[in-house]
């Protein structure tokens, strides 16, 4: 009902790994936003960023990580080299964009819904 996505691990602990509306499946694989985001957010540069799943003629959903900077230039290849062996290799953006901020609501959330509507057609 509330849309939250878990896991029970083995002696019973519930996670939570991200909400059903985020979730992104590109080639079959379920991929959880939040886990990626977690990482890229740890790399030197980065403020915060938003992991969006958008349409891809080959793959169905294709990850997206749009990067928050503050207006701080930032290497594309450094933040790819970052999540290389800590991240499985489907699971890795198709594409970075860096913006200076990420949108938000009036209760200061990301607003991945409207960055979803502003990259639809990226891999057209």
């Amino acid at each position: 009902i509330t849309g939250d996505l878990g896991v029970i691990d083995q002696a019973g602990y519930v996670s939570i790994v991200g909400r059903d509306k985020d979730l992104i499946i590109s080639g079959g694989l379920n991929i959880y936003p939040k886990e990626v985001e977690a990482l890229i957010d740890t790399l030197p540069g980065v403020l915060e960023s938003a992991v969006i799943g958008v349409p891809h003629p080959d793959l169905g959903e294709a990850v997206v990580a749009v990067i928050a900077t503050g207006g701080v230039p930032l290497d594309e290849t450094s933040i790819l080299a970052g999540l290389e062996g800590k991240l499985a290799r489907f699971k890795q953006p198709k594409r970075l964009i860096v913006v200076d901020d990420l949108p938000r609501n009036a209760m200061a959330k990301v607003q991945k819904a409207a960055l979803r509507a502003r990259y639809t057609g990226l891999f057209d």
